[in-house]
Parts: structure tokens; sequence; C-alpha cells
């Protein structure tokens, strides 16, 4: 039996058991691309033949749901979330995200340049095979391709102003990020790039689990993180059944739209930039903070090692990609229910 054909009857085994570990491993590896802008955490789980299991899962929160537990039916509710799949492979994304996200917030503060040159590989391979998943490009999917496009274009400029501060705000952009887990193709953390909170709440997710360690907490940014998770449960629960639902009926005009967003958002991610942040008198880029310092989109003008390993990176991070997309496709071929 496939993974994607697991019944979602509880094991009887004792928690955890052989089976819960492996999806815990899953989730490592979903959590590990739900934190890299340009791989989606919804093409690993179709790789890992779990994508049509956790959207069922997802799905599952709803009315019958909430009468299993105001009656007290804790075993049929478990049953009925599939429980048993649920929480191994949530820990497992949680861990995955919680340990990459250190070195993604240390890679963007001291390697800019070679970070975002892998970004922009993973981006511009993603968006090549969204635009595959477009049966017809007709004239309303072309349109709203170019739409959304220079919508994103014009919204990530260098010198746009700041996301706004505040936890609503970060509540918004859980609720919204989430969705891209559901969706092969697009990325989570390429959203939180757009909206102007990826390297914050990598900053958080980094620094919250040494703090829990050392007695030392701040609670204001616990605060943070907690709203975030609350945004992605709550989006996670009501936009699950409308990406559905978009996707089943208009899947081709989504598809485009989502394309012109990774092709636009490009222009946020190309690697090569130069600082023009206008930093006061013995002020050194080390003292700001990377989300105030502003870059400029510049021509590469210097050819050197640099250089070539920003290009490598972007041809490596491409093959990265088509090679998981041919992986998608074979393993896929046991996962064709509908969702």
């Amino acid at each position: 039996m496939s993974d994607s054909q697991e019944s979602v009857a509880q094991p009887k085994s004792k928690f955890p058991s052989k089976q819960d570990l492996l999806q815990v491993g899953r989730g490592l590896l979903m959590g590990g691309a739900d934190i890299i802008p340009g791989v989606s955490g919804g093409t690993v789980a179709l790789i890992l033949g779990i994508y049509q299991r956790l959207i069922i899962a997802i799905s599952h929160v709803d009315i019958r749901l909430f009468k299993l537990l105001a009656s007290r039916k804790w075993g049929e509710a478990a049953v009925h979330l599939d429980l048993r799949f649920v929480i191994p492979l949530g820990i497992g994304i949680l861990t995955g995200v919680i340990s990459l996200a250190s070195l993604m917030h240390y890679l963007l503060d001291h390697h800019l340049q070679l970070t975002m040159s892998l970004f922009f590989g993973l981006i511009l391979a993603s968006s090549f095979l969204v635009a595959q998943m477009v049966e017809h490009w007709n004239v309303s999917n072309i349109v709203g391709f170019l739409v959304s496009l220079m919508g994103i274009y014009w919204l990530v400029g260098e010198h746009s102003v700041r996301p706004p501060e505040g936890n609503l705000y970060v509540f918004l952009c859980g609720m919204v990020a989430i969705c891209a887990m559901i969706l092969p193709g697009i990325s989570g953390a390429l959203i939180l790039v757009l909206l102007g909170k990826y390297h914050d709440i990598t900053g958080l997710l980094k620094s919250i689990p040494k703090q829990l360690l050392q007695g030392n907490i701040d609670w204001s940014g616990l605060l943070t993180v907690f709203v975030f998770v609350i945004g992605c449960a709550l989006g996670l629960i009501l936009f699950s059944k409308l990406l559905r639902w978009l996707l089943h009926n208009y899947h081709s005009l989504i598809m485009a739209v989502l394309c012109g967003l990774m092709v636009g958002s490009l222009r946020r991610i190309w690697p090569f930039k130069i600082d023009v942040t206008p930093y006061s008198d013995g002020q050194t880029p080390e003292m700001v903070p990377f989300k105030h310092r502003i870059y400029e989109n510049i021509w590469p003008t210097e050819f050197g090692g640099t250089f070539w390993t920003s290009i490598a990176l972007i041809i490596g991070a491409a093959f990265l990609v088509w090679g998981l997309d041919k992986l998608s496709q074979k393993y896929a071929l046991h996962d064709t229910s509908e969702v």
C-alpha cells in the first residue's frame, strides 16, 4: 500500500511507532522546504506521497469535528482529524522550520548576494514549472499573468514603503503565507519575503529557542511568534477549502496569476545589489538591522569569484527545482485521487 493510500484510522500501536517517526522525518523535510523561498512545502508533500492525506486532514477541521468535540467523543474526533498523522508531521515541520531558520537568518545578514542567488534560481525555475501548469494561455490567463506580474513588480520595489509594524500585520502575514503549503509550486517563505516579514520571523525563530534554554525570554518576540502561528492555523482552516475550489474551477487562471507573482517577485530577489542606506556618522552596515537597510538593484560590474559562485548557485538551484519536479511527477502517479 502506498503512503497516499494509508488508512486514516489511528494505529493501535503505542506512540511513537516506526510509522510515527517516519512522519516526523517527512515533516522535517517539509519544514526545511517551507523556510526556503522558492521551495514549496506542498511540492515536497507531493513527492513524499502524503499530499492527498494532508489536504484531507486539513479539510476535516469542519462542523463534524466540532460536534464530536462538543459531545466529548475524543477518540472519534482524533480519527476524523487523523491526529496520529497530523501530530508527528506537525512536530517534524516545526523542528525543520526552527532548525533552518537560524541558518537562513545568518546567510541573509552575512552572505546576502550568494543567498539571494540561491533564492533567485529556485524561484526562476519554479515560475517555469508553474507556467507549464496553465493548460491554455488564453486572453484571460495572459491578462491575469500580466496584472499580477506588474502589481508585484511595483509592490516589491527597492524603495517601497516598509511593512507595517505590529502583530496584526504579522497575523495577516501568517494567514496568507500558510496557504502556500497546499499549493505545489508556490513558496510560503517567498510570500513572507514579499510582505517584508521573512527576516523578522526567521530572526525570532532563531533567537527564541536559545532564550528558552537560557531562561531569558523575550515575551514580546514570543507573542509575535504565537500570533504568527495562530494566523497560520486560521488561514489554513479558512482558505484550504476556498483554494481547493478555486483550483478545481479556475485552475489555469490561478496558475497564471501565481506565475506572474513569482516572475514579478524576482525584482526583490535579484542578487546583485548595492547598499544605499543613509548611515549616520560612524555607523557601519553591521550596526543596522538587515530589515532597515536599503538596497538598489544593479547589473554586475565585477566578474570575480563571487560573481561566478552566484551564477553557479542560480543554475544549481534551478536544477534542484527541476529535479524535485521530476520526482513529484513520478510519485504523483500514486496520488491521483481528487482532493
